[in-house]
């Protein structure tokens, strides 16, 4: 009998970016869960099916603390893919592995606003992230046009829209349940119900415009505000929303 050898056919590797959301901790971590806690019950299913980066860069704690932290997480079913800034010797093969080149932003100064308008008080939780390579562009290259998409049809509940390379403009509404991620600024022609995160790559001068604000929860550049936090005034009103230093403002249109 004469034995046939066939070449194994390669297995294909691809490099591939998925937006993820970046936690960072504040010490002490009892009180930070409990924030924690009150941002998953003022906002069902924030965390649910959502890959999450453990950023711990500049945190001074231990391997046990880490271990203990990243298990109070799970727990919470905030499922931790990575973990960035922490030294190799506190990771084991029982923990999420080390994360490193996620996409770096700058500083961006955020434009005048009123100084009359009613600051509303926000909190710096969680940020989204994109682990990609960024390319440095010529010196004399002319700036590039805000990379923006349009959604011709409502974002129903359940459904995600994520666009971190800019602006999204959603025409018609979003539901209660849906998510609106954009790295830009996001426009809503229609009732927004759901979620939406704008700003998530570093971009604190992103807006959010709706025309009719019923949402379960806001966010610019990891700043959030839920629905409780909202004033009922400008609840079913058309609207602006801007960040403002680490606060979240809002104005009526029109």
């Amino acid at each position: 009998m004469t034995d046939v050898l066939t070449q194994p056919r390669p297995i294909r590797l691809k490099g591939r970016s998925f937006l993820a959301l970046a936690l960072t901790p504040e010490l002490p971590f009892e009180d930070w869960l409990v924030r924690l806690d009150d941002l998953a019950a003022r906002s069902a299913g924030f965390f649910l099916r959502r890959p999450v980066v453990l950023d711990v860069e500049g945190l001074e704690i231990d391997r046990a603390e880490l271990r203990e932290l990243v298990s109070q997480l799970n727990a919470r079913n905030v499922r931790v893919m990575g973990i960035e800034g922490a030294r190799s010797s506190m990771l084991g093969a029982d923990m999420p592995p080390a994360m490193t080149d996620g996409r770096p932003t700058a500083d961006i100064e955020a434009p005048a606003t009123d100084a009359t308008d009613k600051a509303e008080t926000s909190e710096p939780m969680a940020k989204a992230a994109v682990a990609a390579p960024i390319s440095a562009a010529p010196a004399q290259a002319m700036p590039m046009a805000t990379p923006s998409i349009v959604v011709t049809r409502p974002v129903r509940s359940g459904q995600s829209v994520f666009f971190p390379e800019g602006d999204v403009t959603i025409i018609g509404s979003v539901a209660s349940g849906a998510e609106v991620v954009a790295g830009g600024s996001v426009h809503i022609y229609g009732p927004l119900r759901g979620r939406v995160m704008a700003g998530t790559t570093g971009n604190g001068t992103a807006r959010i415009f709706c025309r009719k604000l019923e949402a379960e929860l806001i966010a610019i550049d990891g700043f959030y505000k839920t629905a409780d936090d909202m004033e009922p005034e400008l609840r079913g009103k058309a609207v602006q929303i801007w960040l403002e230093g680490e606060t979240i403002k809002a104005a009526t249109l029109g």
